[in-house]
């Protein structure tokens, strides 16, 4: 059995990981039906975090965030790519500060949790995409 050079295997990590790092700046960003729902993700989520009266639908945000990864495979990007996307650190401060524009669009704060319960339950009564990913404990 011949054994693979260490370099050569080293190279093709790096490869392996550059390319999955083009991917992140190139495809994904550009995924706006995905990234809106990924914004509905992280919107339900910090409601579900900082107001005590409402909680996460967790298996429908499970299946919810299933069917964008299934979308996001049916386009072409793998898993390594889609992983790398969402553990991305720019990307995560780009959706903090989308998701804390939308609070702000709807007269609430990410620092102020009585707002985001006010927030919580209009996006539970009107039963918006994140408002389905949310109840009332």
């Amino acid at each position: 059995m011949r054994m693979m050079n260490p370099l050569f295997i080293g190279a093709v990590v790096f490869a392996t990981a550059l390319n999955a790092q083009a991917s992140v700046s190139s495809g994904l960003p550009a995924e706006k039906d995905i990234n809106n729902g990924l914004l509905v993700v992280a919107v339900a989520d910090k409601i579900r975090r900082e107001c005590n009266s409402i909680s996460a639908r967790f298996f429908t945000a499970r299946a919810y965030l299933t069917n964008l990864k299934d979308l996001a495979e049916k386009r072409g990007y793998s898993e390594a790519e889609i992983d790398a996307y969402i553990e991305n650190d720019q990307e995560k401060a780009k959706m903090r500060a989308k998701r804390n524009a939308y609070f702000k669009a709807r007269g609430a704060s990410n620092l102020d949790p009585a707002s985001l319960c006010a927030l919580g339950q209009d996006e539970i009564r009107k039963q918006s995409q994140i408002g389905l990913l949310l109840k009332t404990k």
